[in-house]
Order: structure tokens, then C-alpha cells, then sequence
């Protein structure tokens, strides 16, 4: 075999219909990726207008967290059962119909009960954007996989950084009912893309007996148990309250139960755990529980060291944080590259530690350390963010045939959203220790705890194979 037969050819293109399915999914699904994180500066604001109280109105957030988690598991069953392009469109009506309607709630009540239906929208939008866009690609070139995870990771990268921009200048311009109006047009596209670009596939399933209800009846309340459990850990002061120990506790129960429910039951369970003995796909979900855990305490830590430590206002912390959605931006359009040359192994570690040591001049950083320092220093943490997911998201369907994609990405967007619950936490839980007696020392308590939760994150990714990208593909041509 010769050199050239064992490598991609230069010239190779994502098909024509690969194109079409990721400008859909990535036009249809932006809106989603916007609201996670655009309705969080809000929240005193929706206190205010709508006469509620701290500890309630962060149920408009809770809620949300908790019907995507609990949306997941339905995400490949709706795939199955009702087609890729049907059940993208019609995630994207839920989303977009309870968008409108948490625009007109009233009250705290019903905003709360409309952002939880939201969420369900939301949590079905994120696997299946993911699944459609991989299934796509229709071959198992390394090179093309990496091109498509970078596509679909580029609104992921930016969505955090523009999510609070965006909803600070809508909240102080035309008010918070526009941060949900702001989905309406946006999912409209969207939703035009997807009917014209997206091509029509056949139902697996056909026979709705198959569907796994006990399974779905077991892992729905256990992944809700699990991120309730780990959401009020902030809020409860530590991980011994009740408030945490009992849904945490049950979530887990019930998560066992599933894991032996579904070994039982094997590939017609609500998500095929049994993939996990892929090694490619075990080491990508470790990667990525971690990974979730490591990105999210950033995200709950640094706006937080704006206001608090600097006194600077919603809105500054946000465009603060502008460097380092442009590092990760960037490390995007590289990351793919790197990869196929170096492989998933070097490029996570590498990306995981230059995470870790941008993070250093936040645990020494006090009110009036330079901004421009802190600036550089995000930049650089971008780029080690931008990369930390991409390779594992690559590698997991290494090794997945295209039936089993949707199971595949189930068990990636599970552990990603577990380990990110985890991952703020702990943090929160470490700040709000801390920062009682002395806040500054607090935040920089806090930031080496961050710094130890992103080196022990790149742990999983030593299980990853140590050659690269291309030659994987090669040996699996061979």
C-alpha cells in the first residue's frame, strides 16, 4: 500500500448535502445555544418587574436546566421514531412557540412554567444538531468529522460570550420580554432552512412497542434528580443539606437502575449504554463530563470576579469576556487541523493545560490588577476552551455505526451536562465559603480550585489513542 492510498486526498469536500445539513442545523439551532446563557443577566431585573423574589425567579434558570436535561434521552427515540428532519422541526416549534410565550408570562409562575417547556425545546435541539450534522457527512473521514465538529462548534464557542452581550443590550434597550422575543425571527429561519436543506430520511423504528418506556421512566428522573441535587448545592451552602442529598441520592439510584435496566435490554434501550465498551467512545465521554465541568466553573466564576472584586456592571462583564470568545473562536478554525495531525491524546492535554495555566493570573488577580493583563490572559484561555471539547467530539463516533449516532451523542450530551453541574458546584460552593470574610481571597480560593478541576479534567484524555487522526483513519483503511 502506498503512501498515497493510506491519506485523504487534498481535495477532499464535505458533500454538497452535508453543507446544506449543517447551515440549517446551525442557523436553526443558534437561537438555542443564544438562550442558555442570554436570560441569566436578567434576573433581578424579572424579580422586579414581575414582583417575585430572589430565591424563586432563579427557577427561571433551575427549570430550564432541568427539562434539558431531562429532554436528552427523548432526543434519539424522537429520531428513531418520527425521522431526523421531523423531529429537528419540530423541536424547533416547541422552541420557538414557548420563546413567544415566556415574552407575554404574567407572572413568576408562569414564566417559570413556560422556560421549563422552552428548555425541553432546547434539550432535544442541542443532540440532535449534533447528530443530524455528523450522519451527514455520510463517511468515516477523520478529515471531514473534524471539519464538521469545528462547524457545529463554532455557535457553542461564541454563544456564552455573545449570549449576555446580546441580553444586556436588549434588557437596557427594549427590556427583558425581548431577550425571548429575539428567538422568534431567528428560529423562523431556521425553521425555512431546515424544510428546504435538510433531506427527508425514513423512521427507524416503526413499531412504537419498541419504545423503551421503563428505561425512559428510569433516566428522566435520575438526570433531573442528579442536576437538581447539584443546582441547589449553591443555594443549600455546602453538599450535606437535604436540599441536595435527597434528589441527589435518588438521581443516582435511579441512574443505576437504568445502567442495569439497559445492559439488560442492550440496543433497544432509550440510550444504548452498551456502546460505552467502544474505547473511543468511553474516553470521549470521559473527556467531555470533565471537560463540561471545567468550562461551566469558568463561566459561573469569571463575570462573577467582574462585579464583585471590580464593581464593574452586568453589561462590562460580559464584554470583558469578548478576548476569550475570540480565542476560542480561533482555536476552533486551528483545532480541527491540529487534531488530524496530532491527534485527539495531544490536542486535548495540550488544550486542557493551556486552559489551566491562564487561569493562574485570575487566583493572584485583585481589584485593581491590569485589565489588560486579564484581557491577554482570556485570550489565551480561549483558545485553550475553544479546543478542549473538540477532540473529543470527534473521536466519539470514531467507531459508531450510523444507526447509532443518536445513542452516541445521548451518552456524550449526558455526561457533558452532568459534569457541568458538577464542575459550578463545586466552585460555588468553594466561593461561597471563602468570600465570606474576605471576597477577594475568596475568588482567588475559588480560581485555584478551578485551576485543580481543569487539570484533573484531562485525565480521561489519556485514555485516547496516541497517534493521530489520519493515521487512525489509515490503519482502519488498511
Amino acid at each position: 500500500m502506498t503512501a498515497e492510498s493510506t491519506t485523504a486526498p487534498p481535495t477532499e469536500r464535505l458533500p454538497r448535502t452535508a453543507v446544506r445539513t449543517l447551515a440549517a442545523v446551525i442557523v436553526g439551532g443558534a437561537a438555542a445555544i443564544l438562550d442558555s446563557t442570554i436570560v441569566t443577566i436578567a434576573l433581578d431585573q424579572l424579580s422586579a418587574d414581575l414582583h417575585s423574589t430572589p430565591a424563586t425567579i432563579q427557577w427561571v434558570v433551575t427549570a430550564y436546566l432541568l427539562a434539558l436535561a431531562a429532554a436528552i434521552p427523548l432526543s434519539g427515540w424522537a429520531q428513531s421514531t418520527f425521522g431526523g428532519k421531523r423531529s429537528w422541526m419540530a423541536t424547533l416549534t416547541i422552541f420557538v412557540v414557548f420563546s413567544a410565550a415566556c415574552a407575554f408570562a404574567w407572572n413568576d409562575t408562569s414564566l417559570i412554567a413556560f422556560r421549563a417547556l422552552q428548555g425541553f425545546g432546547a434539550g432535544m435541539i442541542f443532540p440532535l444538531m449534533q447528530t443530524l450534522a455528523v450522519q451527514a457527512i455520510g463517511s468515516t473521514s477523520k478529515k471531514l468529522m473534524a471539519t464538521t465538529v469545528a462547524a457545529i462548534s463554532v455557535p457553542l464557542a461564541l454563544g456564552p460570550v455573545i449570549g449576555p452581550v446580546l441580553g444586556g443590550i436588549l434588557l437596557n434597550s427594549a427590556g427583558w420580554r425581548w431577550l425571548f422575543l429575539i428567538n422568534v425571527p431567528l428560529v423562523a429561519v431556521g425553521l425555512v432552512m431546515a424544510w428546504r436543506m435538510i433531506a427527508p430520511d425514513t423512521p427507524r423504528r416503526t413499531e412504537t412497542a419498541r419504545i423503551d418506556v421503563i428505561g425512559l421512566a428510569l433516566l428522566i428522573p435520575a438526570l433531573v434528580g442528579i442536576v437538581l441535587g447539584l443546582s441547589n448545592v449553591a443555594s443549600a451552602g455546602g453538599f450535606t443539606h437535604a436540599d441536595v442529598v435527597v434528589p441527589l441520592a435518588c438521581g443516582i439510584v435511579l441512574a443505576a437502575a437504568f445502567i442495569i435496566w439497559a445492559l439488560r435490554r442492550g440496543h433497544d434501550a432509550a440510550v444504548d449504554i452498551s456502546l460505552v465498551k467502544l474505547r473511543s467512545l468511553a474516553a470521549s465521554s470521559g473527556a467531555l463530563f470533565t471537560a463540561g465541568a471545567t468550562l461551566y466553573a469558568g463561566m459561573f466564576l469569571l463575570p462573577l470576579y467582574w462585579q464583585q472584586v471590580r464593581g464593574d456592571s452586568v453589561l462590562t462583564a460580559a464584554l470583558v469576556l469578548v478576548p476569550q470568545g475570540i480565542g476560542a473562536l480561533l482555536a476552533r478554525i486551528v483545532a480541527g487541523k491540529l487534531a488530524a495531525r496530532f491527534g485527539a491524546r495531544s490536542l486535548t492535554i495540550g488544550a486542557f493545560l493551556i486552559t489551566a495555566v491562564a487561569t493562574v493570573p485570575f487566583a493572584f488577580a485583585g481589584p485593581g490588577t491590569s485589565g489588560w493583563w486579564l484581557g491577554g490572559a482570556l485570550f489565551v484561555r480561549g483558545l485553550g476552551v475553544g479546543a478542549v471539547i473538540m477532540a473529543p467530539m470527534m473521536v466519539a463516533y470514531s467507531d459508531v455505526a450510523h444507526d447509532e449516532m443518536p445513542h452516541a451523542t445521548m451518552l456524550t450530551r449526558i455526561t457533558q451536562q452532568i459534569g457541568a453541574s458538577l464542575g459550578v458546584a463545586i466552585v460555588a460552593v468553594v466561593l461561597q465559603t471563602s468570600a465570606a470574610a474576605d471576597v477577594v481571597g475568596g475568588f482567588q480560593i475559588s480560581f485555584w480550585w478551578l485551576i485543580g478541576i481543569t487539570v484533573v479534567a484531562l485525565v480521561p484524555a489519556l485514555a485516547f489513542r496516541r497517534e493521530s487522526l489520519d493515521q487512525q483513519g489509515s490503519a482502519t483503511k488498511g
